[in-house]
């Protein structure tokens, strides 16, 4: 299926209508509990990813009675359609939210996003026509609809898997670069000044750090959300920053999630200043 997702990269015209999308929502879905919410800031990761096997399952579960039998009257069948319609809504809307998140990004991502969703609502529609065609009595009708239905979802589903593990949308930006295992020079201790966040690499490590009273505080810079530099786009607030990109909010003693979308918090460092140098490490992992 590689050649869907060139070609929905490709889809430049699509541009214009991903820009306007993505404002919308991102207008109508702004920080607070509801943003939170469909984000998954509550259960620690992206929501969407659990929801889509809701409506994956039922609908390919139905159709999978449909070729190999085991349901005589289609009642079975027509359940597992219900169940995969009435998930559609919440998996949609948790899907977009994440999309729409994805800005800053290249634009092949806006793109592979719009398709991915048209795809998902041609499967929606051709199983909500089995369904009905059911219901009228006409099964053959039903089971051929449901039969393209799953079609047309597995390539919806390749391009959802595209967006994630090709494009990067949606996992822990810090996960492959959690920062130094051992004590390692991040800054001259007379360059952090009170209360002005700095950025610096420590090895391969994006890392921002603040002098905030008689502390140092350390954080991986890259948000986990997606990868927006707190240092640079972040605003401080006591000892809280918050990502300039989409509102996330950590703490700068332990990197906790105050407030999302994001899911998972940022690394943070222990730190010691050592011979006018501000050195930072992991916190050594326990036994």
């Amino acid at each position: 299926m590689r050649p869907l997702a060139d070609i929905a990269e490709s889809a430049a015209p699509l541009d214009g209508l991903g820009k306007k999308v993505g404002k919308a929502v991102r207008g109508a879905l702004g920080p607070g509990k509801l943003k939170d919410a469909v984000s998954g800031t509550w259960l620690g990761h992206a929501v969407h990813p659990m929801l889509t096997d809701v409506v994956i399952g039922s609908f390919t579960s139905a159709t999978l009675l449909d070729l190999l039998g085991g349901d005589d009257d289609g009642t079975a069948a027509e359940r597992l359609i219900g169940v995969g319609i009435a998930a559609y809504a919440p998996t949609a809307l948790t899907g977009v939210n994440d999309w729409a998140d994805s800005e800053p990004a290249d634009a092949t991502v806006r793109r592979v996003g719009l398709v991915h969703a048209s795809t998902n609502a041609l499967a929606l529609t051709l199983y909500g026509s089995s369904l009905a065609a059911r219901r009228r009595g006409s099964r053959g009708t039903g089971k051929m609809l449901s039969l393209a239905g799953a079609g047309v979802l597995a390539a919806g589903g390749y391009l959802g898997g595209h967006m994630s593990f090709t494009k990067g949308v949606g996992p822990n930006q810090t996960a492959y670069d959690p920062g130094p295992d051992d004590w390692a020079k991040a800054i001259d201790a007379d360059q952090l000044a009170q209360d002005e966040p700095k950025a610096v690499v420590v090895g391969e490590t994006p890392v921002l750090l603040v002098r905030h009273r008689k502390h140092v505080h350390a954080l991986h810079d890259r948000c986990s959300h997606r990868g927006c530099s707190l240092g640079e786009l972040g605003e401080l607030d006591g000892e809280t920053v918050e990502c300039g990109c989409h509102g996330s909010r950590f703490s700068l003693r332990d990197g906790s999630v105050e407030r999302g979308p994001a899911t998972a918090p940022q690394p943070a460092y222990e730190v010691r200043e050592q011979d006018g140098a501000v050195e930072i490490r992991l916190p050594p992992a326990g036994p």
